[in-house]
């Protein structure tokens, strides 16, 4: 008895994001551009305030802003890891975004070192100014002068958050850090002169209304090269909800590495390899390179947390 063969299956191509998901709702940027901009022209004169006098408010009101910015804009963050609590902490981070300002702003209080001319950008440059940013040059001839305010802010007890990076891109991959901007890492803080800590974090946009971020969706939320401010900001507040990966690796000091560019190389290798298995929706990613000789724990669960709420 011969059997009857089996019908041919046709493998149909996949089907495009339909267009609401890639053009956004320009109802929905409104419904969300009202609250942003409520808000925040309600926080600015407190937080000047806070600046002018020198209250620890100025470190605390951020977060609780970026919070709430997280929360209008249908960011959904998981959190990996836990965050370093000792003070100060500099944390270095892959960057393709304005919005990790808003995602890492929720979940440290931290000031953030940004490119110089982010100073002069209208509205965005004084909330960056409020948030007491460090602007940094790309001219090499300025590092000195650069490194000299980190290191004022690093021993008056502040965190930092930096993008070695040194540049945006989108998000698919890390670029290679530039050692030279963590040659703040070198300082020792407090009274017995301990090495500074350093943390390196991932971040990675992961699902936009529970469709994977491909490479075709990615430029929807990375902004990077010669992309338009405006244009990308107002068809991001039409997007639906955003879901983010936010890895916290292990805490690592200058003296277990040796010099600044080995530091550097291992920050990036974990970095990089916590973006990779985020956004192939692994697991958090073990540690790799020296992080495995450091004493790095086995990996903690992930916490998802509503709207970029830590917990």
């Amino acid at each position: 008895m011969v059997l009857p063969r089996p019908p041919r299956l046709k493998l149909l191509p996949p089907e495009d994001p339909p267009p609401e998901l890639v053009l956004g709702s320009p109802y929905r940027a409104i419904i969300r551009a009202i609250p942003y901009v409520v808000v925040t022209l309600t926080l600015i004169p407190l937080q000047a305030l806070a600046v002018a006098i020198g209250w620890s408010l100025a470190q605390r009101l951020p977060v609780f802003y970026h919070r709430i910015c997280c929360r209008i804009m249908g960011m959904h963050v998981t959190i990996r890891g836990h965050r370093s609590r000792v003070r100060p902490t500099l944390f270095v981070a892959n960057h393709s975004s304005y919005l990790d300002i808003m995602v890492l702003g929720s979940l440290v209080p931290v000031s953030f070192v940004a490119k110089a001319e982010i100073a002069n950008w209208p509205f965005f440059g004084t909330l960056a100014k409020l948030q007491r940013s460090v602007f940094v040059d790309r001219e090499r001839r300025n590092t000195h002068l650069q490194r000299d305010e980190m290191q004022k802010r690093i021993d008056s007890g502040e965190n930092l958050m930096l993008f070695p990076e040194g540049t945006s891109d989108d998000g698919t991959t890390v670029k290679p850090f530039r050692s030279a901007l963590l040659s703040v890492a070198e300082r020792r803080v407090g009274p017995g002169q301990a090495p500074l800590t350093l943390q390196p974090v991932s971040v990675a946009y992961t699902r936009l209304n529970g469709v994977p971020l491909g490479v075709g969706l990615r430029p929807l939320v990375a902004w990077y090269g010669d992309m338009e401010l405006a244009p990308h900001l107002g068809r991001f507040l039409g997007l639906g909800d955003i879901e983010v990966v936010v890895e916290f690796h292990p805490t690592v000091t200058i003296e277990s590495f040796g010099s600044r560019k080995a530091l550097s190389d291992h920050c990036y290798r974990e970095v990089a390899s916590g973006v990779a298995a985020a956004l192939a929706g692994r697991p958090q990613a073990l540690p790799v390179g020296e992080a495995a000789t450091n004493g790095a724990v086995a990996p903690l669960p992930a916490r998802q947390l509503p709207s970029g709420v830590p917990s």
